[in-house]
């Protein structure tokens, strides 16, 4: 008798929740996200809207050499200048995978405990790959 061992680990099942393929995404994601991400490096979009879930603001931080992002205080201060209910963060994995890293968690994590004292949700953190998305708040990982 022959035991098989498989290659590789299997992703774990709230990934798979998370994970959202192009042709389902919807009009947000598919219209105004997707078009704002270069193909070659990694870039992150904060979105902040008001209480009435209108959009009042966005900012933009691109990836630096490393090809990794991270949000610049006068990003936040830009964004927190509104009224403010809630933020959303997307960025993408030029890479294909899109699965979160864990960087990707300890940043999103980072962020909620950033924002949640000043009264700001943290609606949801997306990334996005050519094959579709993955929500954090699908996930349930927020």
């Amino acid at each position: 008798m022959m035991l098989l061992e498989p290659v590789g680990k299997l992703p774990d099942p709230a990934m798979l929740a998370g994970f959202v393929p192009c042709k389902a995404e919807d009009a947000v994601a598919r219209q105004l996200l997707r078009p704002c991400f270069p193909a070659d490096r990694e870039a992150l979009l904060l979105l902040a809207f008001d209480g009435f879930g209108r959009l009042v603001a966005t900012q933009r931080a691109d990836g630096d050499a490393t090809g990794r992002c991270s949000i610049p205080a006068q990003c936040w201060r830009a964004l927190l200048d509104r009224n403010v209910a809630s933020v959303l963060m997307a960025h993408n994995h030029p890479s294909g995978l899109a699965w979160p890293s864990e960087a990707d968690i300890a940043c999103t994590r980072a962020a909620a405990l950033f924002l949640h004292p000043l009264g700001i949700d943290l609606a949801d953190h997306l990334i996005f790959v050519q094959s579709g998305h993955f929500s954090f708040r699908n996930a349930c990982l927020m």
